[in-house]
């Protein structure tokens, strides 16, 4: 199994979303609404989230990347500066999603390590309960800081991790 991780190209869109989509209901089932996971236009939503990184300004505010595994997408990852008040001017991890089939391949690693620099200050938001990420995201030397939240669009409670 050879994954290539590289950057996104505007053929990518499909993709992008279908694993975004389609990871999150391996993932999320029973942690998430059925009603999000399976939302008649979740996949529209996630082509048109997808679609907008290909403007020239979100280019230059963020870092994509995915992970293909016989011209097929399995893997996308995303990095751009943080929405959180007391991370300003710091760089937050807002995407790594991966098919299950390939957790344990190194396609993971590969994404965070190509979206986030080494040494660069990095956040995200981790589903809490979601043992398998808080442990790959503790591996990759994230902490979690004592900060949660509810995230509006599914209703899931949510750790701060930080390296």
């Amino acid at each position: 199994m050879t994954i290539v991780v590289r950057d996104p190209v505007f053929d990518d869109v499909d993709g992008m979303a279908k694993v975004h989509v389609e990871s999150w209901q391996e993932t999320y089932q029973g942690i998430m609404p059925d009603a999000v996971l399976y939302a008649p236009d979740f996949i529209e939503r996630r082509k048109q989230l997808w679609s907008s990184f290909f403007t020239q300004s979100n280019q230059e505010k963020y870092r994509v990347a995915v992970a293909e595994l016989d011209g097929r997408i399995v893997g996308v990852a995303m990095v751009g500066p943080s929405n959180d008040t007391d991370r300003q001017g710091e760089r937050e991890l807002f995407v790594l999603y991966t098919y299950k089939s390939i957790h344990g391949s190194g396609a993971g690693a590969r994404l965070l390590e190509t979206v986030g620099e080494p040494d660069e200050p990095l956040s995200l938001w981790v589903a809490d309960p979601n043992p398998r990420a808080q442990a790959f995201y503790r591996k990759h030397g994230f902490t979690p800081d004592g900060s949660t939240q509810t995230d509006e669009e599914d209703g899931v409670t949510e750790i701060r991790m930080i390296r």
